[in-house]
């Protein structure tokens, strides 16, 4: 893959993990009720993890659309990644078909860590391309 391919499928697969980051953040916010709801009856889970998943999601998604660091864009990619394999997980544990937007942006979020170091200038040690420093 040529850099300006590269770039575009980063900026595509970047740009639409963020969406459904930064549009789930709003969601919980705005519609808390009906997720509350959801969290307790459909998915068997606490309500007091909406508040904290939510603003997470919105800090998650600007940090990897900013890339502050290298490190703190790493960390938001590890916990995105588990979120949303465990979010599939939970969906298809209780038989829920809503499962597959975490699917598709499980997904997305790979190719955008696995080409985000061909395209952004702060990069990542442990992303391909990367080049491990030492103290």
């Amino acid at each position: 893959m040529n850099d300006k391919t590269a770039k575009w499928v980063y900026w595509i697969a970047t740009g639409l993990v963020a969406l459904v980051y930064l549009g789930g953040g709003v969601f919980y916010i705005s519609m808390h009720q009906l997720v509350v709801g959801m969290y307790e009856n459909l998915l068997h889970y606490p309500s007091y993890i909406v508040w904290p998943l939510a603003i997470l999601k919105i800090i998650a998604a600007v940090v990897i659309l900013w890339r502050p660091n290298a490190m703190i864009t790493d960390w938001a990619y590890g916990a995105m990644f588990w979120h949303l394999l465990l979010a599939a997980s939970a969906h298809i544990n209780v038989g829920d078909p809503g499962w597959p937007p975490s699917a598709v942006t499980w997904v997305l979020l790979i190719v955008s860590w696995l080409t985000a170091n061909r395209v952004r200038t702060t990069k990542s040690a442990y992303a391909p391309g990367g080049k491990a420093t030492t103290a």
